[in-house]
C-alpha cells in the first residue's frame, strides 16, 4: 500500500498556524503506544461510553415504549423528539467538553458529566408528562453523557499513534455492549419492578462503571492551560477536508440512527412480537461491537477514510436491499446484525479519522468535538422528520427507510470528497 507523504496529509490549509510558530520546541512528546496507564485508560474509556453512548444506543426501546405507555397520546414524531434531542444534544455541546478536557484534563467535565447523567436518569425515573421526560432525559441526561463521552474520545488518541483506531475501536465498543445489555435489561425489568425502579437500577449500575472510568482515564499530555478562544472550534473549519468529514458526519447522522430509533417499531409494524422486537435494538449493537474493533484494526492497516467509506456504503447498500423488502422476521433480524456492524465502523472510526489530518493533539479534543457538534444537527432533525414520514404514508416505513438509506449514500460520497482533498485520486493511498 502506498503511504501518502506529509505534503499529501498535510498541506498547508490543514497545518494549524500557532503550531508553525511556535516551533519545534513547543510541540508535545511521542505517543508511547501502550504500557500500563495507556491500557488502563483504553479500559476506562470503555467504561465511560458504556454509560454514556451505550444509554444513547438504547433509544429505539424508548421510542417504542413511550408510544405505548406514557406518551401514548403524542404522535410518533412528537415522541420522536425526546430521542432525537437526546443525541443531538450529547454530539452538539461537544465542543464544551473538548475544550475543557484539552485545557484542564478530562477530570472536571468527566465529573460534571457524571453528576448530570446520573441526576437526570434519576429524574426520569419520576417522570410522568411528555415536558418532564424531555428535561430529564433529552437534556440533562444528555447534556451529562456529552461531557463524559468526548472526555475520552480526546484522551485516547494522545497515548497511541500505531494503533490508535484499534484502541479507539475498543473504547468505543463500551457503547454497543452498553446497547446489548441495557435494553435487554430494561425490557426485562420493567415488568418485574416498574418502570421508574428500573431506570433507577439502571442509574445505579452506571455510576459504578463512571466512578472506574474517573479513577482510570488520566492524560497523557499535560493540559494545555490555554486561555478559552472561540477561534479554536471554528479554526478546522478552515479546512476543506474537515468540512467536507464534517459534512458527511452530518449526512450519516441524518439517517444513520434512524435503525436505531425505528427498528423495533419496523418490526412491530410487520407484525412481530414485542418481546422478539424488543431484542433488535440489543442485535445492532451486538453486531455493532465487532464493527467497532475489527474495522478500527483494519484502519490501522489500511487506511481509516478507506474502512469507513467501504463499510458506511455497506451500510447504505443493507438498508436497501435488506431492511427495505423486509416483511417478516428473519429479513429484519438479519439486517439488524448487518447493519450493526456496518454502523459499528460508520460511528467509532470518526474520531481517528479527525486525528489523522490532526498535526497537534493538544487540540484534539475541540477538533472531534467541532465535527460532532455540526453533526449533530443531522441526528437532531432526523427522527422527526423519519416520524413525519411514516405518518404521512399511513404507518408504513418505506419512506424513512428510503430516507435513512439515502442519506447514508450521501455521507459515503462526502467522505470519498474529503479523501480526495487530502490524497488527491490515489485509490491505493493509506489514508
Amino acid at each position: 500500500m502506498l503511504k501518502p507523504t506529509p505534503s499529501e496529509v498535510s498541506t498547508p490549509e490543514m497545518m494549524p498556524s500557532d503550531i508553525e510558530k511556535s516551533g519545534p520546541s513547543s510541540l508535545p512528546p511521542k505517543p508511547p503506544n501502550g504500557g500500563l496507564q495507556a491500557w488502563l485508560a483504553v479500559l476506562g474509556g470503555f467504561c465511560v461510553t458504556f454509560a454514556s453512548f451505550g444509554w444513547i444506543n438504547c433509544i429505539g426501546i424508548f421510542q417504542s415504549y413511550y408510544e405505548t405507555h406514557q406518551l401514548s397520546t403524542y404522535s410518533a414524531s412528537t415522541v420522536a423528539w425526546i430521542p432525537s434531542t437526546e443525541a443531538f444534544i450529547m454530539f452538539f455541546f461537544g465542543p464544551l467538553p473538548g475544550f475543557l478536557s484539552d485545557t484542564y484534563g478530562p477530570r472536571i467535565p468527566m465529573l460534571i458529566g457524571s453528576f448530570l447523567h446520573i441526576f437526570g436518569l434519576m429524574m426520569t425515573s419520576l417522570s410522568q408528562s411528555y415536558y418532564q421526560f424531555f428535561l430529564a432525559q433529552s437534556v440533562c441526561s444528555a447534556l451529562g453523557c456529552c461531557f463524559l463521552f468526548f472526555p475520552s474520545m480526546a484522551v485516547i488518541p494522545t497515548y497511541f499513534t500505531t494503533h490508535r483506531a484499534l484502541a479507539l475501536g475498543l473504547v468505543v465498543s463500551g457503547s454497543s455492549i452498553g446497547g446489548v445489555i441495557l435494553p435487554i435489561a430494561i425490557t426485562r425489568l420493567i415488568p418485574e419492578i416498574g418502570f421508574g425502579w428500573t431506570m433507577r437500577t439502571t442509574a445505579f449500575i452506571l455510576l459504578f462503571l463512571l466512578v472506574v472510568g474517573n479513577l482510570t482515564l488520566k492524560p497523557y499530555l499535560p493540559p494545555s492551560g490555554r486561555k478559552f478562544a472561540i477561534r479554536d472550534f471554528f479554526e478546522p473549519l478552515r479546512e476543506k477536508a474537515f468540512v467536507a468529514l464534517t459534512a458527511a458526519g452530518f449526512a450519516t447522522y441524518l439517517g444513520g440512527f434512524l435503525p436505531f430509533t425505528f427498528i423495533v417499531s419496523s418490526g412491530r409494524e410487520v407484525g412481530m412480537s414485542a418481546a422478539l422486537a424488543g431484542y433488535l435494538v440489543a442485535i445492532v449493537n451486538g453486531s455493532s461491537t465487532f464493527g467497532r474493533i475489527i474495522p478500527a484494526y483494519l484502519g490501522d492497516k489500511y487506511g481509516v477514510f478507506n474502512v469507513m467509506i467501504i463499510t458506511t456504503l455497506f451500510g447504505s447498500i443493507f438498508t436497501f436491499a435488506v431492511w427495505l423488502p423486509a416483511h417478516t422476521n428473519a429479513p429484519l433480524i438479519a439486517y439488524a446484525a448487518l447493519y450493526g456492524f456496518t454502523s459499528g465502523c460508520t460511528f467509532s472510526i470518526i474520531p481517528a479519522m479527525v486525528a489523522s489530518i490532526t498535526s497537534d493533539m493538544r487540540k484534539i479534543g475541540a477538533r472531534i468535538g467541532t465535527l460532532y457538534a455540526l453533526s449533530a444537527v443531522g441526528a437532531l432533525v432526523g427522527s422527526p422528520i423519519a416520524g413525519a414520514i411514516v405518518k404521512r404514508q399511513g404507518g408504513d416505513f418505506e419512506g424513512l427507510i428510503v430516507f435513512s438509506g439515502t442519506s447514508i449514500m450521501v455521507g459515503v460520497v462526502l467522505a470519498i470528497v474529503s479523501r480526495w482533498m487530502i490524497v488527491g485520486a490515489k485509490l491505493k493511498a493509506k489514508v
